[in-house]
């Protein structure tokens, strides 16, 4: 009988590789994420003020910003629960919620300043909102006019990542210092 030598093979680990296109795609998706993510919080308080939606300083018709997201329902802010960020002020409607803003601001507050989504997007305008007419869409929150005859909230719904690709860009314009 033959003596078999026999090894054993050793099996290195495969490494990962990806495409150059699958990359690009990675990083072009984070890239849009912090695109449409830091202005808010990169802006100077003078521009914020000036861009923004407010009423005699106030965001959200004094609507609680938190309210919208974990509630999904609008709720009013107290006038005895305030804060002010970075030259916005906003009114809360419980002490918690409060709190919960003031630990991430930014992930409370409205897309477009809290002007209406649908006419940022397809017309590049600032227009005014009804607060009780939004969407909290992936964490974010948008605010949509709505009047007797006219509500854009089905609108943007009807071709929303259009829409929502051209108000990113179009309120990139406003925001610019």
């Amino acid at each position: 009988m033959e003596n078999q030598n026999t090894q054993t093979a050793m099996i290195e680990p495969t490494k990962r590789t990806y495409l150059p296109a699958t990359r690009l795609l990675w990083l072009s998706s984070w890239f849009c994420i912090l695109l449409t993510q830091a202005p808010a919080q990169s802006l100077p308080d003078g521009v914020r003020k000036g861009q923004y939606n407010l009423q005699n300083g106030l965001a959200l018709a004094g609507y609680d910003p938190v309210g919208y997201l974990i509630t999904q329902k609008a709720l009013k802010g107290s006038p005895q629960l305030t804060t002010t960020y970075k030259g916005v002020t906003y009114r809360f409607a419980t002490a918690a919620n409060r709190d919960l803003f003031l630990k991430n601001p930014a992930v409370y507050e409205p897309a477009y300043g809290g002007w209406c989504a649908y006419a940022m997007g397809a017309t590049g305008e600032k227009v005014e909102v009804d607060p009780d007419t939004f969407e909290v869409r992936d964490g974010r929150l948008y605010l949509f006019y709505h009047s007797l005859f006219n509500n854009t909230l089905p609108k943007w719904q009807k071709d929303e990542p259009n829409l929502h690709r051209k108000a990113d860009a179009n309120w990139q314009r406003f925001v610019k210092s």
